[in-house]
C-alpha cells in the first residue's frame, strides 16, 4: 500500500484525531513508567496555539507526525527502508511529486524544525486535507509494482482501526496479553475508569493516567475525584 491507496482509507479529521488520541493514551497506560513523550505513540494538545499533534516513533528509524491545524490536517511519515527514502542517494532528494500541490496554508509544516533532520524534511509519505475539503490529497507520486513508500507499515494501525488491531499490535510491542474490552472502551472515548486502567496495566497509578488523559483532551475520567 502506497499513499494513493492510503488516502481513501483515512477517516475524516475528527475521527482521525480521536483514533490518534486513543492509541496514544493506550500506549501510556500499557507503559506507565515511560515519560509522556517517550511513548511509541503520543498526542500533544495545543502543540501550537490551537494546533494538536499526533506522533509515532518506533525507535528503529521510522516515524510519522499528523498536525491538526484549523487550516486543515498535514500528515507525513518516514520509512527508512522504503524505496522513497531521501537517503537513497547522497544528495537526499524527496521522491518526485511528494510535496507538489501542498497548499500554502499547510506548506510551512514541511519547514518545521521538529520535522527536519540535519536541516532536511525526511519524508517518504505526505498527505493533507484542507478545512472544508471533502477528500484527502497527496502529490502526483508514482511507484512501480515492487516499490513502496512505507505507508502501510506507518499508518496501517490507524486505518485498520478497531480494538483487535490495536491489541494485536500492543501484545507484540509490550509482550503481554491486552484486554480487548478495555482497549475498545478507550478507543471509543468512554470515560476512563479505574477498572479499565487496572485491567490494562495492573498497579498503574490511576491519578497519573487520568492526568495524562486530561492533558490529551479527554473528558474528566470517571472516579478521578475520589
Amino acid at each position: 500500500m502506497t499513499v494513493q491507496r492510503l488516502l481513501p482509507l483515512l477517516p475524516d479529521p475528527a475521527e482521525l484525531r480521536a483514533r490518534c488520541r486513543g492509541i496514544a493514551l493506550l500506549d501510556s497506560i500499557l507503559d506507565p513508567h515511560a515519560p509522556l513523550y517517550a511513548c511509541r505513540h503520543a498526542f500533544v494538545r495545543d502543540w501550537r496555539e490551537g494546533v494538536d499533534l499526533a506522533t509515532m516513533d518506533n525507535g528503529s528509524g521510522d516515524q510519522y507526525a499528523i498536525v491538526f491545524d484549523p487550516a486543515g490536517v498535514f500528515l507525513y511519515g518516514f520509512d527508512h527502508e522504503s524505496d522513497a527514502s531521501p537517503w537513497r542517494d547522497e544528495d537526499r532528494e524527496h521522491w518526485p511529486g511528494l510535496l507538489d500541490g501542498l497548499p500554502a496554508s499547510l506548506a510551512h509544516y514541511a519547514q518545521t524544525p521538529e520535522f527536519r533532520f540535519e536541516g532536511f524534511f525526511d519524508a517518504t509519505v505526505c498527505a493533507w486535507r484542507e478545512s472544508g475539503d471533502a477528500e484527502w490529497r497527496c502529490g502526483p507520486v508514482e511507484f512501480g509494482a515492487e516499490e513502496t513508500d512505507g505507508a502501510e507499515g506507518l499508518f496501517g494501525l490507524l486505518v485498520g482501526g478497531g480494538p483487535e488491531a490495536y491489541a494485536g499490535f500492543a501484545e507484540d510491542c509490550f509482550e503481554r496479553p491486552v484486554d480487548r474490552g478495555a482497549v475498545a472502551a478507550v478507543l471509543a472515548g468512554d470515560p476512563l475508569t479505574r477498572r479499565t486502567v487496572e485491567v490494562l496495566s495492573a498497579g498503574a497509578d490511576f491519578g497519573a493516567v487520568a492526568a495524562r488523559a486530561r492533558a490529551m483532551g479527554f473528558g474528566e475520567p470517571a472516579g478521578s475525584r475520589k
